[in-house]
């Protein structure tokens, strides 16, 4: 059974999309690439569930 959230689950997403794209403004490429990367360990550590990661590795792998 699936326990990765995979709906649209996110209050206002057009305000959070906007305020992804602002932490990237001023950045170049190699900087940007870093503020994700610790972005994802962030928000990782927050899930923590190892299930839901390695789901959402799949998921991830399966969209691009």
């Amino acid at each position: 059974m699936s326990k990765l959230t995979t709906a649209p689950n996110i209050a206002d997403p057009d305000g959070f999309y906007a305020e992804l794209l602002a932490l990237h403004e001023g950045r170049n490429k190699a900087e940007s690439d870093a503020v994700n990367a610790r972005l994802i360990l962030v928000l990782a550590n927050h899930i923590g569930d190892r299930e839901v990661l390695r789901e959402a590795f799949a998921t991830a792998a399966n969209d691009a």
